[in-house]
C-alpha cells in the first residue's frame, strides 16, 4: 500500500517537473538572440540546448510506460537546469524585452 502511494507521488512529481522543464524550453526559444546578449546571459543557442537537455532528462525520469523511469538523479539535474533558466535568465530577458511586471506597473501609474 505504501509503495503504491510512493509510486503515485513520484509519478505526479515527475510529470509536474517535466511540465516546468518544457515551459523553460519554450521560453528559451521564444526570445530573440539579441535579447540574450543585451541581458548579458550567454546565447540563445546555449540556453536552448541546455533547456532541451533538461527536457530530455525530465522525459527519461518519467515513470516506465511513458519515459525510461530511470532515476531521480536525472529528474533533479533537469529541474536544476530549468530552474536556473527560470530564476535568472527568464526575468532578465523579460526586463530587456520590456515585459517585466515592474515595467507594467510603472506604465499603469
Amino acid at each position: 500500500m505504501v509503495g503504491l502511494i510512493q509510486a503515485w507521488i513520484f509519478a505526479v512529481l515527475a510529470v509536474v517537473l517535466f511540465a516546468v522543464e518544457v515551459f523553460a524550453l519554450i521560453n528559451a526559444l521564444r526570445f530573440r538572440p539579441d535579447a540574450y546578449v543585451a541581458a548579458g546571459r550567454r546565447t540563445k543557442l546555449f540556453w536552448g540546448l541546455l533547456t532541451g537537455l533538461s527536457v530530455l532528462l525530465g522525459f527519461l525520469a518519467l515513470p516506465y510506460p511513458v519515459g525510461g523511469g530511470s532515476s531521480m538523479l536525472l529528474m533533479i539535474i533537469g529541474i536544476v537546469i530549468a530552474g536556473v533558466f527560470l530564476a535568472d535568465v527568464y526575468p532578465a530577458l523579460r526586463q530587456v524585452m520590456g515585459r517585466s511586471r515592474r515595467n507594467r506597473r510603472k506604465r499603469r501609474r
